[in-house]
């Protein structure tokens, strides 16, 4: 055979993002309820906001009806509300109400403390250059046809 997983990149890339996020979606899951999708939107919304749901999938590659259910459990918590555009108020964006801040606030101090922990496992040098190649793969698939 001259195909190897193992060495198979996106399989590696899969399998450390999947580890990684499954280690950290145990700590905001136990504090604070939410689950991965959930979790993904606030911070959308957080860093972002006011976002529509639109520029959330184009950032996070989520499919638009697990954004809008996610923001709906959102909304039910009162972390994020809707605001209808003036110019069409058949469409609306979404931002954190004064409890959702203080959530995310809370949650991005948690999120920061975990990417600590990972950066004193490789190292701050190789964590630094390993998210610029990230980045710039990244860039190159977006700019290139691949198969």
């Amino acid at each position: 055979m001259g195909f190897d997983l193992e060495n198979f990149l996106p399989y590696r890339l899969y399998q450390v993002a999947e580890q990684t996020s499954q280690a950290f979606y145990q700590h905001y899951r136990e504090k604070y309820g939410l689950g991965r999708t959930e979790w993904r939107v606030l911070f959308n919304v957080g860093q972002y906001g006011p976002i529509s749901a639109v520029d959330i999938s184009r950032r996070s590659n989520l499919e638009k009806t697990k954004i809008s259910r996610a923001a709906q459990r959102l909304t039910e918590r009162d972390w994020v509300r809707r605001v209808y555009l003036q110019s069409d108020r058949r469409r609306h964006q979404l931002e954190l109400t004064r409890e959702g801040v203080k959530v995310f606030r809370e949650l991005s101090k948690l999120a920061a403390t975990y990417n600590q922990q990972l950066e004193d496992v490789i190292g701050a040098e190789r964590s630094k250059a390993l998210i610029e190649e990230l980045k710039a793969l990244e860039e190159s698939i977006l700019d290139t046809d691949l198969v």
